[in-house]
């Protein structure tokens, strides 16, 4: 855990944030007790939440690799990416192929300071803050298009971020907008977390909404992710619970219950 002297300016460190949460799940150390306690709250409810958070990671490192490795793709962006774990996008992807471009994208400022900290000899990757709603400012962000080339394909990917985005601000819309901006042959990787139990849906939304002071959207059902693919050529194995998504082991880590899932897949822009 982060010392609690460490505190950036203007970050009010009292209220969680959902990358430090996420990271704590993830047995980082760039969190505070205000995430910490509400990760606890939170697995009192919804014990399966930290296994899903290790599977929704390892998910997207397959994601990268197939991408990388079997279509070619050597461009990615990553909204809402959080916190520098391990294996991050950019150390899968250019393992592969060290040319690969990766632009980080998350609003938290603590997320800028350690990914800039974390990158700075990396010519190849940048993070940027900014609100993944902000799709003009992302892809003209002078950092964006320093290593992005839109004339040639590029993953955009939003791994168990859509969940923070309200109705009022229409996620599906915000796919749509992203995909209209890149070139056929790209990808989408979308996933969010979903339950088929009202109760989960509502005890969970209203938890985070107040626990981190409104930056939440909502927990939702697998139809309403439905949407954000329609019209797109989806991938094998199709929209599934992210753990069953072209495993590449038997031992990873299973859910312990069922009362929600993170659930997705990838799309290929034809």
């Amino acid at each position: 855990m982060r010392e609690e002297s460490w505190r950036p300016d203007a970050i009010d460190t009292t209220v969680p944030s959902v990358a430090r949460m996420y990271d704590y799940f993830l047995g980082g150390s760039d969190n505070y007790q205000s995430d910490r306690d509400a990760c606890e709250q939170l697995l009192k409810q919804v014990p399966s939440t930290k296994v899903l958070a290790v599977n929704n990671r390892r998910f997207l490192q397959r994601v990268v690799r197939l991408l990388a490795g079997e279509y070619g793709i050597r461009q990615f962006i990553d909204h809402g990416s959080g916190l520098p774990t391990q294996d991050n996008v950019h150390q899968v992807a250019q393992a592969i192929d060290p040319a690969s471009k990766v632009v980080y994208v998350d609003s938290d400022p603590i997320v800028l300071a350690h990914g800039r900290a974390l990158l700075d000899e990396n010519d190849n990757t940048a993070v940027i803050q900014a609100d993944m709603r902000e799709t003009d400012h992302i892809l003209g962000h002078p950092e964006t298009t320093r290593l992005i080339d839109f004339s040639q394909p590029v993953a955009a990917l939003f791994v168990s971020v859509m969940h923070c985005i309200p109705d009022d601000d229409d996620p599906a819309a915000l796919i749509r907008r992203v995909a209209d901006r890149l070139v056929p042959g790209s990808f989408l990787v979308v996933c969010q977390l979903v339950s088929d139990r009202p109760e989960i849906r509502k005890f969970v939304t209203d938890f985070m909404a107040e626990a981190t002071g409104g930056n939440w959207g909502r927990v939702r059902e697998e139809h309403e992710v439905t949407q954000y693919f329609n019209g797109l050529q989806i991938l094998e194995p199709g929209l599934v619970e992210v753990s069953t998504w072209r495993p590449d082991t038997d031992l990873a880590p299973t859910q312990l219950t069922d009362e929600w899932i993170e659930w997705g897949g990838v799309a290929r822009l034809g």
